[in-house]
């Protein structure tokens, strides 16, 4: 089983290899473009149960000590776990667990911003330095540069985490301000010029916590719980920094070191204060469900707020990944679109995603991180998920066709995960 996944990620870096970045825009002011995208399926699929299964064991056959999937949609709620939360005692992994999301942080922290747009507090098109003066080397740097990770500001984690286990130890307990993080990337050169091509950097959305605070006036905690944790009724969501523990029932998140063979790292009690805004919320997989059909279904934002978060720009060469106001959007094998964000912090992958009209979402966790298999893996919850189980076409008749079932169907060749934090394995 684990050669078969390492032959998959093989084809699918050959792949990328072949081009080298994304699609560029041809200026520096040049808006993305969602490109044209396959149409949601007429008949909406049900959950593959066996291969959704199938994914997560492949994601502890590559090294998770233990991961999660809940569904939901018109047919309820469907959830399934494998291995453990808890190496040390043996725990069992359990859906109403709490975890680090990582980088869905993003979306919490678009969503607020987004609503400070709508409220004229804010607007996208504006210089970052005009909210936070002198702040940024470069005037021609946007609130919107910043939520489409095309401003050029270099991610400061590259350094910081150059050697992962000891780049974590040194930060896990520390306390780090705003000015700190965007201070420790303007000492790396720019990435590209504002506004020309995607590159993922976590610098963009440390500043964009800062916009928030300065425009508000309150803490970034206060807004997620006046803007979307108490709205949504979130139980087990929370923004804790720079505290350096999981209340309540939770995972034990895991981090493999960059050398084999050596033992995993407990991670799971840190301050996060190495991202804050860009990665540091606290959820389980039943609040993140909310979270993305609650987003996606109008709760949050009003349609031409989402419209615009999901003006889409491509992230790889495999043009079934996309980017864009703090929001991914993935075009599966059968042609459904889902929106979300994937999330990695130290000890813990998340894959948060939900249709377009909210009706259907998915989280998915494993417990562990720096381990690129196991995150690809993981990824695929999201085919078995929204996709269900292959069928053949209507009407035709091949011998062969008809005789292939779904377990003899090959599964989708999974492209490597994207990594929001620099990874060694």
């Amino acid at each position: 089983m684990r050669l078969s996944l390492e032959r998959r990620l093989f084809v699918s870096a050959a792949l990328l290899a072949v081009v080298a970045g994304v699609v560029p825009a041809t200026a520096a002011t040049a808006a993305p473009v969602t490109p044209p995208a396959p149409a949601e399926p007429a008949q909406q699929a049900t959950p593959d149960m066996e291969a959704l299964t199938k994914a997560l064991q492949n994601t502890l056959d590559a090294g998770a000590p233990g991961a999660l999937a809940r569904y939901t949609g018109p047919d309820g709620v469907k959830s399934k776990t494998l291995g453990v939360q808890d190496t040390a005692y043996g725990t069992p992994m359990d859906v109403q667990s709490r975890f680090r999301i990582g980088s869905v942080s993003k979306t919490f922290s678009s969503v607020v911003l987004l609503q400070l747009v709508n409220e004229g507090r804010v607007d996208l098109d504006t210089p970052v330095n005009h909210y936070l003066p002198g702040l940024l080397p470069d005037d021609r740097i946007t609130v919107r540069h910043l939520m489409t990770h095309r401003s050029g500001l270099s991610d400061y984690t590259n350094a910081m985490f150059e050697n992962t286990v000891p780049g974590f130890e040194a930060v896990r307990n520390k306390v780090f301000s705003y000015q700190d993080l965007v201070t420790l990337s303007l000492a790396e050169p720019r990435t590209t010029e504002p506004g020309v091509s995607y590159k993922y950097s976590n610098t963009n959305f440390v500043v964009v916590g800062m916009i928030i605070e300065k425009v508000t006036g309150k803490p970034v905690e206060k807004e997620y719980d006046r803007r979307i944790i108490k709205p949504l009724k979130l139980r087990n969501t929370s923004y804790v920094h720079p505290s350096t523990a999981i209340r309540g029932e939770h995972a034990h998140g895991y981090l493999h070191p960059d050398e084999d063979g050596q033992p995993l790292v407990d991670s799971t009690e840190q301050t996060v204060s190495w991202a804050q805004t860009a990665g540091a919320v606290i959820s389980n997989a039943a609040d993140l469900n909310t979270f993305m059909s609650g987003l996606a279904g109008g709760k949050l934002l009003p349609a031409r707020m989402l419209d615009l978060m999901t003006t889409m720009t491509p992230t790889d060469a495999t043009n079934t990944r996309f980017y864009g106001l703090g929001l991914r959007r993935y075009d599966l094998s059968c042609g459904t679109q889902v929106f979300g964000h994937t999330g990695t912090v130290q000890g813990f992958y998340t894959y948060a995603f939900a249709t377009r009209d909210g009706k259907r979402s998915l989280s998915a966790m494993a417990n562990t991180s720096n381990d690129g298999a196991a995150n690809t893996a993981l990824g695929g919850t999201l085919e078995a998920a929204f996709c269900g189980k292959p069928t053949t076409a209507p009407g035709n008749t091949n011998a062969k066709a008809r005789s292939l079932t779904s377990n003899q169907t090959p599964a989708p060749v999974l492209a490597p995960a994207e990594r929001d934090l620099p990874e060694r394995r």
